[in-house]
Formats: structure tokens, sequence, C-alpha cells
């Protein structure tokens, strides 16, 4: 009776969870109604379709029933006649059909209408006959109805509805309940103002058992989920992202899109609406009278809102013409009037096109020239002369270049007086596209303006946008607009330029090849700005590059000529990369005094990128001698002034923004560590994907699946070192968690030999912590073959355990490496604790160090796992008591952080060397706000109010209720709550 779409459901659990709520309280009798609203195209059918599964699975009967646009001629009752045909057409229920002969008539077409005329009360008696029928049809199974497209209803299925859910369906008599639910949807965008549904809609959510359900626009995150499912094979992030900025959050834009990609190169790329979806979208414009039209066209051309001053300017019509039109298109809900939810102060002047989808098919249908004209009146009227981006879109537009490339100039400037380097770039880049159209003569008299100096503004706003290939791709085509007759100071400054660009990219070897040119090109006597700050990007070049005497006496030579000639922003930088090469590092008290002066000259020049510089490595000197409070601060200052400044996607913000959630991951604060991590993937540049680490090595803590395929796909993209770091912590302990030693081991070298494939010799820091996680897998590798009796295959695990210890005590020298602190000393005491465990030891001494190191550290995580391996060698050499302390310590800790694999580790080793560790209550399975969660969950809330209540997300809300389903062992949520209340996980209230 039932056959459900294709199309996959996503970001729809919340509104999943309680229509199956509502189901569950229609099986056990309580009959309910829900009203689900939603734009056409948002996803109610398939939301409805999935309920109706649900349904049938747990044995329901369910029947649909669709109201059809038919126009002033509609039938009457058809969604309920194609209802009660279905069931008549079922076998099983041919014999209560024929119980209720005028609900029989119906399905025969034309019979209510008979019994109409003949008798006055004849509709009431058809209306109490169908009742009756859904009563006994419920009474033999639970019942699902379900009415589609309610806003197409004709006045006789209205009718019966609410006679249905007001006065039959609902309502209990004589103390006997109904188990059964009716589910109808309607499109809220089609309800205009004389709408005759609703009157009705108002009058039925009054009733009790009626809800009302509003499925919002789908989130970017859950669009480009459904994209990628239905087209896994799509490998284009422009494509998927276009596709997800003008779907905005409609699935069915979104499908219609995506299928356009299959017959256009251009695919979502295009400024053009897929035929099939502009045909759709038309038809509603086409129901307006031609003065409607008109001025829908021409604000389509101001974009996605107009105001009401500026239409009336363009379209010049007579006031009451104009209102007459606008009160048309708004009822016909094309247009909102007072701009989209949440607008306000002059955006309620506005009106705003519902979707900007309507906007773009309605521009797309304007001919060329009305198109050129009406451009030209808006970039004519004075507020548009007031707003240069709009004005360089308008001026564009009509072809006027001239005016374009100044007006996009003077919107890069407003952009960049208030931090918005992404729209920065975005205008500078329209006006290099400009420059070479517009003669010398017609160009902005701009003080040293040159298309040189231009794309090197355009290469410092991609770098702040964090668009690092970007930037250097811009300052490569500076450098190739140079020529050779250019004079030394601009040709170094570009040199210098993409050599801080390069290091962005990590491409090392190359920024100190064009850094050592800048430095060639211009002499160092007398002192100059350009040969100071070519000279500092020298020094960081040199010191990434490994050549630290070189660094030393560059960085020497120019901070004393920029103090010299006043440069505080340069005598900060060299500052900044000066800690660490002299006396002290940033992990001293005297290095972090350096770095705080370095902050205040920054400030005092107003440089804030190097200001923010000075602000992480004060985070990173605290984070590296194990002040992880202190660093916690000098993150939130950072973070909060990038902030302030707009520039939270430049490179310095982003290695903040990751370092603050490593930091919670250390410390065992994980929830906040994903929620934190998935505060800051909103709007991330394709340079920032590493900031998501944290979150990874919590799934992967966790189990959860897909952490490890999350690790992989953070490597298609261009290569990064922060990116190979996170990815290759993460896939080397994915691999040990799988006991895949030899994916492990490759895994250490693949990350290490990227890492410093651009400064041979070097020793990368991350190896210290990768070889530890790789010994695990091979410790265990070697323990189980010895167990076997395989003495060679257990050797050759012994010798690769060797190596890879060496590897970590190479990777440092304790006597020499001033960075080496707390957290080097943890893994390098963890990887030779590994590394006695390969080779047949039960050395307590050495994990008894390691626990200490992590303790002194302040890993939770790692302190556990290192007290589990602990707890064994201590079981192995018979310290019974102190063996259990370690286990249940371990066992806390990772029940405090929903990491199951540990815990299950920890209850296996005590299951095995039977420890008597006392029964933890069962609630310590679950973290403190999961204990929270399943209050809430108890009480029947959704996600989204879950998430309201406790003020995090609703997709974290989601998280958390799934991580109580797996920890007890249940199926659903009312389960889950059912389990809780039998271990006395939650106690049921008084009045319950």
């Amino acid at each position: 009776m039932f056959q459900p779409t294709a199309s996959p459901l996503v970001g729809r659990q919340d509104e999943l969870v309680r229509l199956t709520g509502l189901l569950d309280r229609a099986r056990e009798g309580e009959a309910r109604a829900v009203l689900v609203a939603g734009d056409a195209g948002v996803g109610k059918t398939r939301l409805l379709d999935e309920t109706a599964v649900r349904a049938t699975e747990a044995g329901m009967t369910v029947v649909t029933g669709r109201c059809v646009d038919l126009g002033d001629v509609g039938l009457p009752y058809l969604a309920f006649t194609e209802i009660l045909g279905r069931l008549a057409g079922d076998e099983r229920f041919a014999g209560l059909i024929a119980e209720h002969p005028l609900a029989q008539r119906l399905v025969g077409g034309g019979g209510a209408g008979e019994a109409a005329g003949r008798e006055a009360d004849g509709r009431l008696r058809l209306f109490e006959d169908i009742a009756g029928l859904f009563a006994d049809l419920a009474a033999t199974a639970p019942l699902l109805l379900v009415l589609e497209d309610l806003h197409w209803a004709d006045q006789s299925t209205r009718d019966l509805l609410r006679f249905l859910l007001s006065r039959a369906v609902l309502q209990r008599t004589g103390g006997t309940s109904q188990r059964m639910a009716v589910i109808a949807s309607y499109r809220s965008d089609d309800l205009h103002r004389r709408h005759p549904l609703r009157p009705l809609l108002a009058e039925l959510v009054r009733l009790p058992s009626v809800e009302r359900l509003e499925l919002r626009p789908l989130t970017d995150t859950d669009i480009e989920q459904l994209i990628r499912t239905l087209r896994p094979d799509l490998p284009a992030d422009d494509t998927i992202r276009r596709i997800v900025e003008r779907a905005e959050g409609n699935a069915f834009y979104a499908e219609e899109l995506l299928a356009a990609t299959a017959d256009d190169e251009r695919g979502a790329g295009s400024a053009e609406v897929p035929s099939g979806l502009a045909d759709v979208l038309l038809v509603r414009f086409e129901q307006l009278s031609g003065t409607a039209q008109d001025v829908l066209r021409a604000a389509a051309v101001a974009g996605r809102s107009v105001g009401h001053e500026a239409l009336r300017a363009v379209v010049d019509l007579p006031a009451d013409q104009l209102e007459s039109a606008l009160r048309e298109a708004t009822g016909r809900q094309l247009l909102i009037s007072g701009g989209l939810p949440g607008a306000t102060g002059d955006e309620r002047d506005l009106y705003t096109f519902r979707h900007a989808l309507i906007q773009e098919t309605v521009y797309s249908d304007l001919l060329p020239g009305e198109r050129v004209r009406l451009h030209r009146l808006f970039a004519q009227l004075p507020d548009t002369r007031s707003r240069p981006a709009e004005r360089a879109h308008h001026a564009r537009e009509s072809h006027d270049l001239p005016g374009a490339l100044e007006a996009s100039l003077e919107a890069a400037d407003h952009a960049h007086r208030v931090g918005a380097p992404a729209e920065e770039l975005r205008h500078l880049e329209a006006a290099l596209d400009l420059w070479g159209a517009v003669q010398p003569s017609e160009r902005p008299d701009s003080s040293g303006l040159t298309e040189v100096t231009l794309t090197l503004r355009a290469s410092a706003a991609a770098a702040q946008a964090g668009e690092n290939h970007r930037a250097v791709a811009l300052t490569r085509a500076a450098l190739a607009r140079v020529g050779s007759d250019a004079d030394s100071e601009l040709a170094a400054r570009v040199h210098y330029t993409l050599a801080g660009r390069l290091l962005g990219i990590d491409s090392v070897a190359a920024a100190f090849t064009h850094s050592s040119e800048a430095l060639a090109m211009i002499p160092s006597e007398p002192p100059t700005p350009t040969w100071v700050w070519a000279a500092a990007t020298h020094v960081m070049a040199a010191h990434y590059k490994g050549d630290e005497e070189t660094a030393r006496r560059v960085g020497a030579e120019a901070l004393g000529k920029a103090k010299a000639l006043g440069l505080h922003d340069a005598q900060a930088d060299l500052t900044i990369s000066l800690v660490g090469l002299g006396a002290f590092t940033r992990h001293t008290p005297e290095g972090r005094q350096e770095l705080r002066q370095a902050r205040a000259l920054a400030r005092k020049a107003e440089n804030d990128s190097i200001e923010l510089r000075a602000l992480f490595n004060l985070a990173m000197g605290s984070f590296e001698s194990g002040a992880l409070d202190e660093c916690l601060t000098w993150l939130t200052e950072g973070l909060d002034r990038a902030r302030t400044t707009g520039l939270l996607t430049a490179h310095y913000p982003l290695m903040l923004r990751y370092l603050r959630s490593l930091v919670l991951y250390t410390l065992g604060r994980w929830d906040e560590c994903v929620e934190a991590v998935r505060a800051d993937t909103d709007r991330m540049p394709a340079a920032g994907v590493f900031v998501t680490g944290p979150a990874l090595y919590v799934a992967l803590g966790r189990g959860e699946p897909g952490a490890e395929e999350g690790a992989r796909v953070l490597l298609d993209q261009p290569y990064d070192a922060m990116v190979w770091i996170v990815a290759g912590i993460a896939l080397t302990d994915g691999a040990a968690l799988r006991h895949d030693p030899e994916a492990a081991v490759a895994q250490v070298h693949a990350t290490l030999a990227r890492l410093t494939e651009d400064a041979a010799g070097v020793r990368h820091p991350i190896g210290i912590r990768l070889a530890a996680l790789a010994l695990a897998a091979v410790a265990d590798a070697a323990g189980e073959l010895r167990l076997t009796g395989d003495e060679s295959g257990a050797r050759r695990w012994t010798d690769t355990a060797h190596e890879l210890a060496d590897l970590a005590r190479d990777t440092v020298d304790p006597e020499e490496d001033n960075w080496f602190g707390p957290e080097g000393r943890a893994w390098l005491a963890r990887a030779e604790a590994e590394e006695s465990r390969a080779a047949g030891r039960t050395d307590v001494a050495a994990w008894t160090k390691a626990v200490a190191a992590f303790t002194e550290y302040g890993d939770a995580y790692e302190r556990a796992r290192c007290a589990r391996r602990l707890a064994e060698a201590l079981l192995a050499d018979d310290h019974r008591a102190e063996a259990t302390e370690h286990a249940l310590a371990a066992r806390e800790t990772a029940a405090a952080l929903g990491a199951r694999p540990l815990l299950e580790d920890v209850d296996a080793l005590i299951r095995r060397g039977r420890l008597e560790v006392k029964a933890a209550p069962e609630d310590a399975v679950l973290t403190a706000r999961e204990r929270d969660v399943l209050l809430l969950l108890a009480k029947g809330l959704t996600n989204r109010r879950i998430g309201e209540e406790l003020f995090i997300s609703g997709k974290t809300a989601s998280v958390h209720v799934s991580n109580i389903l797996a920890k007890l062992g249940a199926a659903s949520r009312t389960e889950a709550v059912g389990i809780a209340y039998r271990q006395g996980l939650i106690e049921k209230s008084p009045a319950s």
C-alpha cells in the first residue's frame, strides 16, 4: 500500500524522532495528529515516506491520500477517496469497507453528493460513517493516515478533516482509546493571506491533540551530505559548495542543481538556473498581473533584496499601482515584506525574494536590453552611490567599466576597513579583471596604484582570508608583471612577499630562494624598510629550512636596523622569530616576556597580523611548558583579537583555533573539543581543514566509525604541513587501534617523509608521537607471535620496535633541543615503554615513568592508556593491589571520556586478571553531559529542544543521544529511557 521514495533522508533526525514518537503514542492508544508545514521542495514528502516506513515496520496500517491542484474544478473528497480506494482494494479490509456503505459509496465516486441531496444530514452521516470505518480499522491494527499537499485540498476534504480531528478520530469516547495517527502536510509558501486553508489551520492547531511541525531549510552540512550521497563520484568541491549556496537548504532545488551537472559542464557553477527548475519557479511568477511582473523583474535586477524607494524610482509607477503590485507579489509569497527572518533596522524596509533561485530565474528571464537599462538606473540612484559594492555590480552589468573599476576599489577599501578579507579579495580580483579593459586615462587617480601593487594587495587579502594557494598564485602573477626594467625596491618587495606566501603553504625551499633574491636586489646600507622586511622574511625561511646560523645573523642585523628606522612592527616580527634562536625559548618565562614586548610593539604599530603571531607564540609557549590553563587564556585573548579585527581565517588565528581544540582534547574535555571544532568549521577556508584534527582524535578514542576515512579525506588537497600532521596522527593511531602494525609503521614513515621533504636532514618533532603510537601495534604483534611460539616473527617486530624507538630518541636530544618539554618527554617515555613491551619485558618502571610523564603534561586519555599498560605489567609481576588501582583509574577516565575501546580493553584486563574491582555504578558509563541529555530525553524533548536547554547545537545533542543509545545498548530513544529507569540512572518523578 505504501511505496517509499529513493532519495536519502538527511538532516531530519529531530523531526523523525518527533513523528516516530507520535507513532509510539498512537500504538499505545493515544490518537494524535501532526500538521507538517514547509516550503515546496524542503523535504516534507521524504520525511513522511520515512515515517511511513517506520510505521509499517512497527505493524501499523499506513494509507496515503494526496490532494491535487485541479484549479476551480476540484473533485470533492479527492484525498479521502484515494485512501478509501486503497483500503477497498486490499482484501484484508474489504469486509470492513462493506460494513460502512456510505464510505463505500464514496469509493465509487458521486455517491456522497447523492446522499447529501436526499437528506439534510446526509453529509454528517457520511462523515460519521468514515470516522467509524477508521475507528474499526484502528481496532484491528494501529492506523496511520497520511494526507499530502493539503494546500490543494478541496472544501469537502477540508471539512471532513476538520470533523475527524475536532470531533471524531482524536476523541476518546466511552473510555475507549483509538490507535490512530494522522499526519497532514502542506506548503507554507503557498498560503497567501486569503488562502482557504489558513482558517482551518488556525482552528486545528488549537486542539490539544494536534501539533504543528515546521520543516526549516536544511543546513549547509545536510545539503552537502545529500549531494555526496546522491553523487559519491562528484569530486569537485567548488561545484558542491556552489550547489549548497544556491539551494539555500531546499532539498529539491539541490537535487535539480545536481542533476544539471550531468548535462552542463558548468554545472552548478553556471549563472543559469537549470531549465526544469526554472519552469517550476516561473509558474507562480506567471500567475501575476503584468504590472506585478514588471515590478518583480526590476526587483530581480536589484538583487536578493530591494528597498521600496529604490524600486519606486526605477519602475516609475504611481504609488497605488506599485503598492498593489507589491501586495500581489507578497501575497503569492514570491517576495517577503520586511526582509528575511531576523532582519533588523533598515532591513525591515526591504522586499526580499523568498528564495534566491526565484530571483535568479526572474532575472534570467529578462531581455538583454531590459537588463542593461535597469542596471543603469539602479547604478544612478543616490543610495547606490553610497554603496560601492552594489554600484560596482550595476556599473559592470550596464557596461560602465571605468565606473565599475572605481567602485570595486572603493568596495575593497571598505571591506578592508571593516575587517572582511574575503570580500576585499573578491572586489580586488574584480578590479584586476577590469584593469586592462579600462584606458589609463579613465582609471582612478590613486597614488602609486599599478597593476603590480594591486595584485600584491589582492595576495595579502587572500592570505588573510585563509586562501593560501590563491595568495601564492596572485603573488606569482605580480612577479610576472614586474618586468626586468622595474625598480629594484618593487622587485625585492614582490620576491619577499612571494617568499612569505610560500611559507604559508610550507614550500620552504622555494621561499628561501625568493627571500635570498630579495636581499640580493637591494643594499643593506643605508637601511631601508624594504631591506628590513626582506630580511625578516629571510629569517623565517632560513629557520624553517634548518639554517639557524643564517637566521641568527640576518635577524640580529635586521633587528638593529628596524630599531634605527623606528619600524615597530618589523621589530616585533623579528623579535618573535629570534625567540628560540637565542638563549631563551618561548616556553621559558624569559622567552614569553620577549613575546609580550613584541606583542606591545605590534599593537603600537597597529599591525594586527604580527600581533596575532605574537599571541599564537605566547599560547604555544604555555602549551609546550605544560601550562595548559595559561595557554587557554592566551588562546581566548588571541581569538577575541582575531574576531575583532576580522582575521579569523588568517594563518595564525587558524592555528589558534586548532590549538584551542587540542588543549581541550588533552585536558579530557572532549565534548567541549568537539563543540569547538564544530563551531570553527563554519565557513572554514580550505587552508583551515586541519582545525578539525582534535575532533578526529576524539572520534578515534570513542571508537566512532569514519574517523580514519575523515583523516584520509584531509589529504585530498594541496600540501599543507598541519594537515599532514593531523592526518598522520589520526591514521597512525587508527591503524594501531585496528591492530594493524604494518599500516601504522608505513604511516609513520610516509608522514615524516612528506613533512621533511622540503628540508632534508631536519628532524620533525611529531616523529616522537607517531613512533609511540605505532609502537603500540608493533608491541601487540610481537607479543601475540611470542605466545604462539613464533620467535622469528616476534624478533622481526622487536627489531621494528627498536627502530621506531630510535627514531623517537633521535628526533630529540634534551641537551640540544630547547623546545623539548613535558609533551615530548611524555611521548618519549611511552615510546620506550612500548619498546620494552615489544621485547617481551614487563617493565613496571618504564610504564610508571610514562604515567607520571602524561600526568605532568596533563593528557587525561594518554595517562589512562598508559595506566592500563602499567596495570598489566603490575599484574604480570603479581602486584595485584596496585594493578587494581591503576586499572580502576584507567576505567574511570575511559568511562568519563566515552572512550569505549579503552573501556572495553580495561574491562577485558580486569576479567582476564580476575582483579577484584568493585562494579562501577551504571551511570559511570555516561559522561556528565550525557546524563544531562538523558534527563531531558526522559522528558520527551527533541534534539533541538535538548540543545536549547543545554546551550548546545541540535547536532551536538544528536551526537550525545547516539552515544547514550550505544552505551545503553538501546535501539531507540524510548528504549534508552526505559533502560535508564530500570538501572536507576534516572528516577521517575513522584507525579509519574
